[in-house]
Protein backbone atom coordinates (compact mmCIF):
# COMPACT_ATOMS: atom_id res chain seq x y z
CA UNK A 1 0.00 0.00 0.00
CA UNK A 2 1.27 3.41 -0.79
CA UNK A 3 1.99 6.16 2.31
CA UNK A 4 2.28 9.41 1.57
CA UNK A 5 6.17 10.71 2.27
CA UNK A 6 5.57 13.87 3.41
CA UNK A 7 2.67 13.01 5.87
CA UNK A 8 4.27 10.51 7.31
CA UNK A 9 7.45 12.35 8.22
CA UNK A 10 4.86 15.19 9.59
CA UNK A 11 2.95 12.48 11.85
CA UNK A 12 6.37 10.61 13.66
CA UNK A 13 8.23 14.08 13.63
CA UNK A 14 11.00 12.47 11.21
CA UNK A 15 13.83 14.70 9.67
CA UNK A 16 14.99 13.94 5.91
CA UNK A 17 18.47 12.89 5.98
CA UNK A 18 18.56 11.90 2.51
CA UNK A 19 15.29 12.95 0.25
CA UNK A 20 13.83 11.63 -2.35
CA UNK A 21 11.63 12.22 -5.47
CA UNK A 22 9.11 9.77 -4.26
CA UNK A 23 6.03 11.30 -2.66
CA UNK A 24 4.83 7.86 -1.73
CA UNK A 25 6.21 5.19 0.17
CA UNK A 26 5.35 1.40 -1.08
CA UNK A 27 4.57 -0.97 2.35
CA UNK A 28 3.46 -4.30 2.28
CA UNK A 29 2.94 -3.97 5.61
CA UNK A 30 3.27 -1.96 9.17
CA UNK A 31 6.10 -3.82 10.34
CA UNK A 32 9.78 -2.64 10.54
CA UNK A 33 12.85 -4.87 10.42
CA UNK A 34 16.29 -4.04 12.12
CA UNK A 35 18.48 -5.25 9.64
CA UNK A 36 21.08 -6.69 12.34
CA UNK A 37 21.38 -9.99 10.36
CA UNK A 38 21.63 -8.42 6.83
CA UNK A 39 25.09 -5.98 8.23
CA UNK A 40 26.31 -9.23 9.70
CA UNK A 41 25.94 -11.30 6.18
CA UNK A 42 22.93 -12.98 6.57
CA UNK A 43 19.98 -12.11 3.93
CA UNK A 44 18.18 -15.31 3.18
CA UNK A 45 14.45 -14.08 4.45
CA UNK A 46 15.20 -9.82 4.42
CA UNK A 47 12.06 -8.32 5.10
CA UNK A 48 13.07 -5.17 2.65
CA UNK A 49 9.59 -4.96 2.08
CA UNK A 50 9.20 -3.38 5.43
CA UNK A 51 10.55 -0.27 6.89
CA UNK A 52 13.95 -0.74 7.71
CA UNK A 53 15.14 1.38 11.17
CA UNK A 54 18.79 1.44 12.58
CA UNK A 55 19.05 1.80 16.69
CA UNK A 56 22.47 2.21 18.61
CA UNK A 57 23.32 -1.04 18.25
CA UNK A 58 22.98 -1.46 14.44
CA UNK A 59 24.97 1.75 13.86
CA UNK A 60 27.73 0.48 16.25
CA UNK A 61 28.21 -2.60 14.62
CA UNK A 62 28.75 -1.13 11.02
CA UNK A 63 31.36 1.01 13.00
CA UNK A 64 33.37 -2.05 14.41
CA UNK A 65 33.61 -3.20 10.56
CA UNK A 66 36.71 -2.93 8.82
CA UNK A 67 36.17 -0.27 5.54
CA UNK A 68 36.02 -3.19 2.87
CA UNK A 69 33.60 -5.29 4.78
CA UNK A 70 31.53 -2.56 5.61
CA UNK A 71 31.19 -1.36 1.96
CA UNK A 72 30.40 -4.80 0.76
CA UNK A 73 27.26 -4.98 3.13
CA UNK A 74 26.35 -2.15 2.72
CA UNK A 75 26.34 -2.54 -0.85
CA UNK A 76 24.84 -5.60 -0.70
CA UNK A 77 21.93 -4.30 1.64
CA UNK A 78 20.89 -1.59 -1.10
CA UNK A 79 20.47 -3.88 -3.86
CA UNK A 80 17.54 -4.71 -2.34
CA UNK A 81 14.22 -2.62 -3.13
CA UNK A 82 13.31 -0.90 0.31
CA UNK A 83 10.41 1.78 1.28
CA UNK A 84 13.04 4.02 3.39
CA UNK A 85 15.33 4.14 6.55
CA UNK A 86 15.02 5.04 9.47
CA UNK A 87 18.03 6.36 11.88
CA UNK A 88 16.95 6.76 15.73
CA UNK A 89 18.87 8.10 18.86
CA UNK A 90 19.81 11.35 16.84
CA UNK A 91 22.51 9.54 15.20
CA UNK A 92 22.78 10.77 11.82
CA UNK A 93 23.47 9.87 8.46
CA UNK A 94 27.37 8.27 7.66
CA UNK A 95 28.77 9.22 4.60
CA UNK A 96 28.84 5.76 2.87
CA UNK A 97 24.83 5.32 3.36
CA UNK A 98 23.92 8.33 2.60
CA UNK A 99 25.80 8.39 -0.70
CA UNK A 100 24.16 4.41 -1.82
CA UNK A 101 20.67 5.71 -0.55
CA UNK A 102 20.84 8.62 -3.14
CA UNK A 103 22.25 6.19 -5.44
CA UNK A 104 19.52 3.57 -5.32
CA UNK A 105 16.96 6.43 -4.36
CA UNK A 106 15.98 5.49 -0.93
CA UNK A 107 14.94 7.79 1.24
CA UNK A 108 16.56 8.36 4.79
CA UNK A 109 15.07 9.63 7.74
CA UNK A 110 16.24 10.51 11.04
CA UNK A 111 14.47 10.29 14.62
CA UNK A 112 15.21 11.73 18.01
CA UNK A 113 13.27 8.87 19.78
CA UNK A 114 14.61 6.14 21.46
CA UNK A 115 14.74 2.61 18.79
CA UNK A 116 11.94 0.57 20.48
CA UNK A 117 9.85 4.04 21.19
CA UNK A 118 10.27 4.92 17.46
CA UNK A 119 8.99 1.24 17.04
CA UNK A 120 5.94 1.91 18.82
CA UNK A 121 4.65 4.79 17.26
CA UNK A 122 5.54 3.94 13.65
CA UNK A 123 3.97 0.35 13.77
CA UNK A 124 0.33 2.43 15.48
CA UNK A 125 1.18 4.83 12.77
CA UNK A 126 1.09 2.67 9.48
CA UNK A 127 -1.62 -0.27 10.86
CA UNK A 128 -4.05 3.11 11.42
CA UNK A 129 -3.12 4.52 7.15
CA UNK A 130 -3.28 0.96 6.28
CA UNK A 131 -5.99 -0.68 7.24
CA UNK A 132 -8.61 -1.82 4.94
CA UNK A 133 -11.60 0.30 4.90
CA UNK A 134 -15.40 0.51 3.92
CA UNK A 135 -17.85 3.20 4.09
CA UNK A 136 -21.17 2.49 4.88
CA UNK A 137 -24.67 3.99 5.11
CA UNK A 138 -25.37 4.45 8.48
CA UNK A 139 -25.93 6.21 12.15
CA UNK A 140 -22.81 5.71 14.38
CA UNK A 141 -23.34 6.57 18.25
CA UNK A 142 -21.74 5.84 21.47
CA UNK A 143 -23.80 4.60 23.66
CA UNK A 144 -22.81 3.52 27.73
CA UNK A 145 -19.30 3.52 25.84
CA UNK A 146 -21.07 0.70 23.05
CA UNK A 147 -20.18 1.96 19.33
CA UNK A 148 -23.98 1.23 17.93
CA UNK A 149 -23.96 0.98 14.10
CA UNK A 150 -27.74 1.77 13.15
CA UNK A 151 -28.61 0.47 9.75
CA UNK A 152 -31.69 0.13 7.66
CA UNK A 153 -33.33 1.45 4.42
CA UNK A 154 -33.70 5.08 4.23
CA UNK A 155 -36.44 7.09 6.29
CA UNK A 156 -36.78 4.17 8.42
CA UNK A 157 -35.80 6.48 11.90
CA UNK A 158 -31.83 6.12 12.13
CA UNK A 159 -31.21 9.13 12.32
CA UNK A 160 -33.88 10.47 14.06
CA UNK A 161 -33.22 7.62 16.69
CA UNK A 162 -29.69 9.28 17.01
CA UNK A 163 -31.10 12.73 18.05
CA UNK A 164 -32.98 11.37 21.07
CA UNK A 165 -30.14 9.53 22.09
CA UNK A 166 -27.47 12.32 21.94
CA UNK A 167 -30.57 14.25 23.85
CA UNK A 168 -30.01 11.62 26.66
CA UNK A 169 -26.35 12.35 26.97
CA UNK A 170 -25.11 10.12 24.48
CA UNK A 171 -22.53 11.14 21.69
CA UNK A 172 -22.67 11.09 17.99
CA UNK A 173 -19.85 9.91 15.74
CA UNK A 174 -21.47 9.65 11.98
CA UNK A 175 -24.67 10.33 10.24
CA UNK A 176 -25.87 8.88 7.16
CA UNK A 177 -22.06 7.91 5.75
CA UNK A 178 -19.69 5.64 8.09
CA UNK A 179 -16.21 5.42 7.27
CA UNK A 180 -14.89 2.21 9.07
CA UNK A 181 -11.66 0.75 9.25
CA UNK A 182 -10.50 -2.85 10.38
CA UNK A 183 -7.57 -1.46 13.11
CA UNK A 184 -6.87 -5.20 14.17
CA UNK A 185 -8.32 -8.44 13.11
CA UNK A 186 -11.02 -8.68 15.60
CA UNK A 187 -11.75 -4.52 15.93
CA UNK A 188 -13.16 -1.74 13.96
CA UNK A 189 -13.41 1.78 14.05
CA UNK A 190 -16.12 4.25 12.42
CA UNK A 191 -15.82 8.14 11.82
CA UNK A 192 -17.61 10.72 9.80
CA UNK A 193 -16.06 12.07 6.25
CA UNK A 194 -14.57 15.51 7.98
CA UNK A 195 -16.84 17.01 5.18
CA UNK A 196 -20.33 16.39 7.11
CA UNK A 197 -18.72 15.68 10.41
CA UNK A 198 -21.08 16.61 13.18
CA UNK A 199 -23.62 17.56 10.72
CA UNK A 200 -27.10 15.70 10.62
CA UNK A 201 -30.00 15.29 8.22
CA UNK A 202 -33.55 15.68 9.86
CA UNK A 203 -36.81 15.35 7.66
CA UNK A 204 -38.82 18.05 7.55
CA UNK A 205 -36.31 20.56 9.16
CA UNK A 206 -32.77 19.97 7.20
CA UNK A 207 -29.53 20.27 8.26
CA UNK A 208 -28.56 20.54 11.53
CA UNK A 209 -25.17 20.89 13.39
CA UNK A 210 -24.83 18.18 16.82
CA UNK A 211 -22.25 20.13 18.04
CA UNK A 212 -22.92 23.65 17.82
CA UNK A 213 -26.80 22.77 19.07
CA UNK A 214 -25.68 20.29 21.83
CA UNK A 215 -22.37 20.99 22.89
CA UNK A 216 -18.65 19.66 22.14
CA UNK A 217 -19.88 16.68 24.78
CA UNK A 218 -22.31 15.43 22.39
CA UNK A 219 -19.88 14.64 19.27
CA UNK A 220 -16.95 12.30 19.27
CA UNK A 221 -14.21 11.50 16.26
CA UNK A 222 -14.61 8.24 16.04
CA UNK A 223 -15.58 4.86 18.06
CA UNK A 224 -15.08 1.27 17.88
CA UNK A 225 -18.07 -0.51 16.12
CA UNK A 226 -19.25 -3.52 18.69
CA UNK A 227 -23.05 -3.93 18.13
CA UNK A 228 -25.16 -3.45 14.66
CA UNK A 229 -28.73 -2.99 15.08
CA UNK A 230 -30.54 -2.88 11.90
CA UNK A 231 -34.03 -1.10 11.93
CA UNK A 232 -36.85 -2.32 9.54
CA UNK A 233 -40.57 -1.51 9.27
CA UNK A 234 -42.27 -3.93 11.01
CA UNK A 235 -43.94 -7.01 9.59
CA UNK A 236 -47.20 -7.81 10.86
CA UNK A 237 -46.55 -11.64 9.76
CA UNK A 238 -42.65 -12.17 10.91
CA UNK A 239 -41.58 -13.71 13.83
CA UNK A 240 -39.07 -11.65 15.43
CA UNK A 241 -36.72 -12.76 18.35
CA UNK A 242 -38.19 -12.50 21.84
CA UNK A 243 -35.86 -14.52 24.24
CA UNK A 244 -32.45 -13.45 22.53
CA UNK A 245 -30.72 -16.76 22.97
CA UNK A 246 -29.10 -16.75 19.52
CA UNK A 247 -26.35 -14.24 18.95
CA UNK A 248 -26.67 -13.09 15.52
CA UNK A 249 -23.53 -11.75 13.20
CA UNK A 250 -22.86 -9.42 10.47
CA UNK A 251 -19.42 -9.52 8.88
CA UNK A 252 -18.19 -6.09 8.15
CA UNK A 253 -14.17 -5.94 6.57
CA UNK A 254 -13.84 -9.90 7.90
CA UNK A 255 -15.10 -9.44 11.27
CA UNK A 256 -17.92 -10.55 12.77
CA UNK A 257 -19.97 -7.99 14.53
CA UNK A 258 -22.88 -8.73 16.89
CA UNK A 259 -26.43 -7.64 15.17
CA UNK A 260 -29.81 -7.23 16.32
CA UNK A 261 -32.77 -6.46 13.80
CA UNK A 262 -34.90 -4.07 15.65
CA UNK A 263 -38.23 -3.80 13.99
CA UNK A 264 -39.90 -0.42 13.98
CA UNK A 265 -43.63 0.96 14.50
CA UNK A 266 -45.73 4.25 15.45
CA UNK A 267 -45.13 4.63 19.09
CA UNK A 268 -42.02 2.36 19.62
CA UNK A 269 -39.92 4.71 22.12
CA UNK A 270 -36.42 3.13 19.80
CA UNK A 271 -33.93 5.13 21.76
CA UNK A 272 -34.59 3.95 25.05
CA UNK A 273 -34.67 0.01 23.40
CA UNK A 274 -31.27 0.99 21.99
CA UNK A 275 -29.58 1.92 25.57
CA UNK A 276 -31.31 -1.69 26.68
CA UNK A 277 -29.34 -3.38 24.18
CA UNK A 278 -25.81 -1.54 24.23
CA UNK A 279 -26.18 -2.48 28.28
CA UNK A 280 -27.36 -5.89 27.38
CA UNK A 281 -24.13 -6.29 25.25
CA UNK A 282 -22.27 -4.98 27.96
CA UNK A 283 -23.67 -7.58 29.81
CA UNK A 284 -23.14 -10.06 27.53
CA UNK A 285 -19.63 -9.25 27.32
CA UNK A 286 -18.82 -9.57 31.01
CA UNK A 287 -20.48 -13.01 30.90
CA UNK A 288 -24.54 -12.83 31.78
CA UNK A 289 -26.84 -13.84 29.60
CA UNK A 290 -29.83 -12.80 30.78
CA UNK A 291 -31.64 -15.40 28.70
CA UNK A 292 -29.87 -18.13 29.35
CA UNK A 293 -29.93 -17.35 33.17
CA UNK A 294 -34.08 -17.46 33.00
CA UNK A 295 -33.49 -20.49 30.87
CA UNK A 296 -31.42 -22.23 33.90
CA UNK A 297 -34.01 -21.21 36.36
CA UNK A 298 -36.38 -22.84 34.63
CA UNK A 299 -34.93 -26.36 33.90
CA UNK A 300 -34.09 -26.15 37.31
CA UNK A 301 -37.32 -25.57 38.46
CA UNK A 302 -38.62 -28.51 36.21
CA UNK A 303 -35.70 -30.37 37.65
CA UNK A 304 -37.27 -29.96 41.29
CA UNK A 305 -40.90 -30.60 40.23
CA UNK A 306 -40.12 -33.63 38.68
CA UNK A 307 -37.92 -34.70 42.22
CA UNK A 308 -41.30 -33.72 44.06
CA UNK A 309 -43.45 -35.94 42.05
Amino acid sequence: MKVNAKKMAEALSLEVLVPSPREELEFEAPDQNRPGLQFSGYFNHFACERMQILGRAEMTYLDTLPASVRAVRLSTFFTYEMPCIVICRNLGCPDDLRELAQAHDVPVYGSRQRTTRFQSEAMLYLSNVMAPRQTLHGVLVDVYGVGVLLTGESGVGKSESALELVKRGHQLVADDVVDIKRVSETRLTGESPEMIRHFMEIRGIGIIDIREMYGIGAVIPSKSIDLVIHLEHWVQERTYDRLGKVEETTKILGVDVPRIVLPVRPGRNLAIVIEVAARNHRLRKMGYNAAKTLDDRLREMASKGGNDA
